[in-house]
């Protein structure tokens, strides 16, 4: 019970156990801490905003776990810019550090090396509960797991965060939230009595609750069938438009990917190239 008030806020939550398993599956496993050792020059960097703030920067940024079998590299060096109210899609295959690397923006991994400043924060400046109250004032999460809980209603999973924000208006905001979404019908049900593609709309709903300026989606739709996930993505690009959040979004669906202005692919723990969209080109990125 003593993690409940994390989750709920997305302020510590590990949805990641690969890493885990990693650093406790023996002792002779462990995390380990390595100095910086800087890459040739001539990165590949996509574009900043023009008065030079991204809300997304990650210089050089590394992630290995080291063990007795050898040096794990995750991430291998990433460097990566994206402006305030941009959609980045993020692909590639299985395995090439695309969760980690949303990890690592959200503050809920540290880096071996490198730097990421994400909303103006200074991540390796802040410690646990400097990243939590980070992630509270400016990040929305959504994952393929819904991450509900589930002795809670669809109206008490959407409110907590903000009620544990000090929020006046926590529950209000809850019922806007869900009706914006469809589910104005379902605010008293539990986790269990609410369909998949239902639980996803909730969860996109706590996530928007502190109108975030970051919302990370890592594989949303993963868990829906086809329609219900065609309808959840509708609803996440719609609830953007409407609060201007940045997205970044992690997909294997390359056409789900063509709806953002553009796609970041990674191989391998490095960025292997980024393409601006014509949804970009409209838009002016690139």
């Amino acid at each position: 019970m003593a993690q409940e008030p994390e989750t709920l806020t997305n302020n510590a939550i590990r949805p990641y156990p690969q890493h885990a398993r990693l650093r406790n599956a023996s002792p002779s496993i462990r995390f380990t801490i390595h100095p910086i050792v800087r890459r040739p020059e001539n990165p590949i960097m996509t574009k900043p905003t023009p008065d030079g703030q991204p809300i997304i920067l990650l210089d050089d940024v590394t992630l290995k776990l080291a063990s007795q079998a050898g040096e794990v590299n995750i991430l291998r060096g990433v460097d990566l810019s994206v402006g305030e109210g941009e959609t980045i899609g993020v692909v590639g295959p299985s395995g090439s550090g695309k969760s980690t690397m949303m990890m690592v923006i959200a503050g809920l991994e540290r880096p071996t090396s490198g730097r990421a400043v994400v909303a103006g924060h200074s991540l390796a400046d802040l410690d646990e509960n400097g990243l939590a109250t980070f992630r509270r004032e400016n990040v929305g999460i959504v994952f393929q797991a819904f991450h509900l809980i589930p002795t809670m209603t669809a109206l008490e999973n959407v409110a907590i965060p903000m009620e544990l924000a000090r929020r006046k208006d926590a529950r209000a905001e809850a019922r806007r939230l869900l009706g914006m979404v469809g589910l104005s019908g379902r605010l008293s049900h539990y986790p269990g009595q609410l369909s998949g593609g239902e639980q996803q709309r909730v969860a996109m709903a706590r996530a928007f609750g502190g109108r975030p300026k970051l919302l990370l989606a890592d594989e949303p739709t993963g868990n829906l069938d086809q329609a219900t996930g065609q309808a959840v993505i509708d609803l996440l690009f719609g609830l953007h438009r409407e609060i201007g959040t940045t997205l970044l979004l992690i997909t294997h669906d390359p056409a789900l990917a063509a709806r953002c202005q553009r796609i970041v692919r990674i191989e391998d723990g490095r960025i292997a190239g980024v393409t601006t969209t014509p949804v970009g080109a409209e838009a002016g990125v690139g």
